[in-house]
C-alpha cells in the first residue's frame, strides 16, 4: 500500500512537516511505501472559475495539478498536513484544494468517477494551531473533509494540536510524536476504516 503526504506548510521543517514525517514512518512500519508532495514547491495556478470542467470534466489549466492528481490516484491513504492560518489552511494549500473543482464536477455534475479507479482510499487531516480553543480546527477540518469527499476518499479523522506557536515546537513533545507514529500505523492497518 502507498501513503501520500501532502505537506502544506509554507516553510520546511515546520511542526506539520514533523508530524507528517512521523505518520509516514508509522505507516512504513506496517509495510507501506510513502511519498510527499510539498505544496510550496509546486506550480499551481488558482482556479479561474471558467466552468470548463462543468462540461468536460477536465481542467484547462495545465500545471503541476496534473501530477498531483496522478499521485493521489496511486495512493491508498492521503495525509493532508497544514497549519492553521487565520482559522483556515495556508493559501497555497487552499489553492490546491480549490483546483479540486474539476473532480467535484466529475463526481457531482457529470456523475463520473472523480479519480480513474474506484478503489478504497482513506484520508487523514493533520494540523497545528497557535491558539487554544475547543473549536479551533473546525473551519480547516470542514475544508479537509470536503477535499476528501470530492475525491471519494473516506475521512479517517484528524490529528491536531493547539497551542503550538514556535517553529518545530512539536519536536519537544514526545507524546505528540508517538501519537502521530501510532496513527500512521493504524491508518495502514485499518485503511478502510475510521480512526477513533
Amino acid at each position: 500500500m502507498k501513503i501520500l503526504g501532502i505537506a502544506g506548510s509554507p516553510r520546511r521543517s515546520s511542526n506539520t512537516d514533523i508530524l507528517l514525517g512521523q505518520v509516514l514512518k508509522g505507516a512504513e512500519c506496517q509495510g507501506a511505501t510513502s511519498g510527499i508532495l510539498r505544496v510550496c514547491d509546486l506550480n499551481i495556478m488558482p482556479c479561474s472559475h471558467c466552468d470548463d470542467c462543468l462540461h468536460s470534466g477536465e481542467c484547462p489549466l495545465l500545471d503541476d495539478m496534473v501530477d498531483v492528481l496522478k499521485e493521489i490516484e496511486r495512493a491508498d491513504a492521503i495525509v493532508l498536513a497544514a497549519p492553521l492560518h487565520f482559522m483556515g489552511m495556508p493559501s497555497q494549500v487552499k489553492t490546491l484544494i480549490d483546483r479540486m473543482q474539476v473532480v467535484w464536477c466529475r463526481k457531482y455534475v457529470l456523475k463520473q468517477l472523480p479519480l480513474a479507479s474506484a478503489r478504497m482510499r482513506c484520508g487523514l487531516f493533520v494540523s497545528v494551531g497557535g491558539r487554544m480553543g475547543e473549536r479551533l480546527f473546525d473551519g480547516a477540518e470542514v475544508t479537509a473533509k470536503a477535499f476528501f469527499a470530492s475525491l471519494d476518499i473516506r475521512y479517517a479523522g484528524k490529528l491536531v494540536f493547539p497551542g503550538i506557536e514556535r517553529r518545530a515546537q512539536i519536536q519537544d513533545d514526545a507524546g505528540a510524536l508517538q501519537n502521530a507514529f501510532d496513527v500512521g500505523q493504524k491508518l495502514m492497518r485499518d485503511h478502510s476504516g475510521v480512526l477513533s
